[in-house]
């Protein structure tokens, strides 16, 4: 069996993901934090991809296999931090994979990258650009950490490289930006625009990098769920109460709540919240044949209170 490796293996998609992978493959890890309790046919490591010890792992594990995903994704951490672990450890990650004899790479990125703007086509391409810093600066980390691992394609094509874009991730180990906001007993959206938005169950999404994995897939892809709805639908649908607020009062009030550390997102986040990211994801359907198992009423569900 072949050997791979899971980065932000002891988070809820980490988890998920390394039990899917078991079937098929043999599974070990590295995290900054333990898993306790990981079966114990999974060898975790708890260590920082920037540091040497993370080069040794590989060195030791000798996996021919890298799903990256160990990234941090919340605002907790401060901004040099984020983008320090975010893109200092993927381009680590990338030199080891090159000189350790890694033949397959999946990094896991996000549809977020494509930016929210009210010139966005319905159902954008993977050839888009990824505009999502120009109005939202605090996750040019993630659009930086995408650009590096499209580079990496080319210019090391005997490596297969593929880089992929999910929808929101929603469901009950996962604990996603728009699942915190979703989770919220009034849910702040703003007044006037009902952006529709398209959601991925936390399960498939493991079963869609399995399927990468398993196809030997390269190259950009999206990967969607089974379908949109506007904003207001979802946060019914999970529970919630809108809260519709005028932006010119939204936005100062965002920024100054998130600086006191009192709201999980920031004020570019609102732009989420009035245009829509929808992508289209044929490509992948077309390379691997995938169909989402769970359906909106299922994914939220998983949210519900």
């Amino acid at each position: 069996m072949e050997k791979v490796l899971i980065t932000g293996i002891a988070g809820g998609q980490g988890r998920l993901l390394a039990r899917r992978l078991l079937e098929n493959f043999e599974v070990c890890g590295v995290d900054r934090v333990a898993w306790e309790g990981h079966p114990r046919e999974v060898a975790v490591h708890a260590v920082d991809l920037r540091k040497k010890r993370f080069e040794d792992v590989i060195r030791t594990e000798q996996p021919t296999v890298v799903v990256h995903m160990g990234f941090i994704r919340h605002f907790r951490a401060g901004a040099s931090m984020r983008h320090d672990v975010n893109v200092r450890g993927t381009k680590q990650l990338l030199d080891h994979c090159v000189n350790h004899g890694v033949q397959s790479l999946v990094v896991l990125s996000s549809s977020y990258v494509y930016g929210a703007f009210p010139e966005n086509p319905y159902y954008m391409d993977e050839d888009s650009p990824l505009s999502a810093s120009r109005s939202y600066p605090e996750i040019r980390d993630l659009v930086e950490v995408d650009t590096l691992a499209s580079a990496f394609l080319w210019r090391y094509p005997h490596i297969r490289t593929c880089v992929l874009r999910p929808a929101n991730v929603l469901g009950y180990y996962v604990h996603s930006m728009i699942g915190q906001y979703l989770r919220e007993p009034r849910v702040p959206t703003v007044m006037g625009f009902d952006p529709m938005m398209q959601f991925i169950h936390e399960e498939d999404l493991s079963e869609a990098i399995a399927l990468a994995l398993e196809h030997g897939l390269q190259g950009v892809f999206n990967v969607t769920g089974p379908g949109e709805v506007p904003l207001h639908t979802a946060i019914r649908e999970t529970g919630g109460r809108a809260l519709p607020m005028p932006e010119p009062i939204m936005r100062p009030l965002f920024d100054r709540l998130f600086r006191w550390g009192l709201i999980s997102y920031p004020p570019g986040a609102i732009d989420y919240l009035k245009y829509p990211i929808t992508v289209a994801g044929d490509r992948f359907v077309e390379a691997t044949n995938f169909r989402p198992l769970f359906s909106l009423e299922e994914i939220f569900q998983s949210l519900r209170r």
